[in-house]
């Protein structure tokens, strides 16, 4: 398995010790960041509403949970309910990242970021990435959006925001429960209580420990898998199309162990090939020694779109959740377009 850049601390999920130096440090960032907090409940530092409806996706520990898969759904389902929703993002990693830009399918990840570009080109919405996330819902409205989206952004207290929507993985939930850097979380796990949605990333729906992952109060998530889309462009194939077959599986997001899980639950002989979360691709990264197909993730193939071959395929990830969760998200939508 390749392994490049920085990984999670084990310690933060697996039971081990926590380093002296990190449990020093976390009362420190616990201080910073609830004083943060309590400034902006109380007045003293000032939030920014829109006048359009603002909904957070985002959660409450470091890493991913799954939260690019719900906007991108979440984003399908207001357009087919009649809204015109737009997409806010700091667009982590990318250059000139204090600057605000439009982002569309063909923006180069250097410059939009690899998630907003995977949002406009799943969706075709306007995607706005600004460092700033006011500034960017505000362009977005100009624009003529009447619903604003934001991908991340939970600790962004200063746009004021009318629904907030926390993802969880399901397998590593909260952690070893410490703030950081001697765990995971970003705040408090009682953070979570306020959030209008709790949605529980459960993972492939074929997963056994699906129907036990859910607590009450939250919805399920399943993410699936059916087809391969070649990156040269061409027709979409079954993915049982691999099945029976070896390929280099390539994954460069918080927890690649899950899609290797995806594809092996296809039947598909996977050579793992983990990188770290944003890794930006150069040719020589999926050069692997043997002609076999390569499969990755679609965060991965919008970086890798400029030196693809035929033996390149994106993996199209779909997020599965309850048609009673729409019903209530749009529910609550309304109510706040009729005030």
């Amino acid at each position: 398995m390749s392994g490049k850049g920085t990984q999670t601390p084990a310690y933060w999920y697996d039971g081990s010790a926590v380093p002296f130096g990190m449990r020093l440090l976390s009362p420190l960032y616990a201080a910073v960041s609830g004083l943060r907090r309590r400034l902006y409940r109380r007045g003293w530092l000032k939030r920014h509403a829109l006048p359009v409806p603002v909904i957070v996706v985002g959660n409450i520990t470091a890493g991913g949970t799954g939260k690019t898969p719900l906007t991108i759904a979440l984003v399908q389902q207001l357009r087919a309910a009649g809204w015109k929703p737009g997409v806010a993002s700091r667009g982590y990693g990318r250059e000139q990242s204090d600057s605000g830009r439009w982002v569309d399918a063909d923006t180069p990840t250097a410059l939009g970021g690899d998630e907003p570009v995977l949002i406009a080109w799943k969706t075709g919405a306007p995607v706005r990435v600004d460092a700033d996330r006011v500034a960017a819902g505000k362009v977005l409205v100009e624009a003529g959006c009447d619903v604003i989206v934001c991908d991340d952004g939970l600790q962004h207290y200063r746009l004021a925001r009318d629904i907030e929507i926390e993802v969880i993985d399901a397998q590593r939930r909260y952690g070893n429960g410490r703030l950081l850097p001697a765990g995971p979380l970003r705040e408090p796990v009682a953070r979570a209580g306020e959030c209008d949605f709790r949605v529980v990333n459960q993972g492939a729906a074929s997963s056994e420990n699906a129907a036990v992952a859910c607590g009450f109060g939250q919805w399920p998530m399943r993410l699936r898998i059916d087809s391969a889309q070649p990156l040269v462009g061409g027709r979409l194939r079954a993915l049982s199309h691999f099945a029976g077959q070896r390929v280099h599986a390539v994954a460069g997001i918080a927890h690649p162990q899950r899609f290797f899980d995806m594809l092996r639950a296809e039947r598909i002989g996977v050579v793992p090939h983990a990188f770290a979360d944003h890794h930006a691709y150069q040719p020589q990264d999926l050069r692997f020694g043997s002609e076999l197909p390569i499969l990755m993730t679609e965060k991965d193939a919008v970086k890798c779109r400029a030196f693809a071959n035929d033996w390149h395929f994106a993996i199209p990830l779909q997020a599965d959740l309850p048609a009673a969760f729409w019903v209530a998200l749009t529910d609550r939508l309304e109510k706040l377009r009729a005030r």
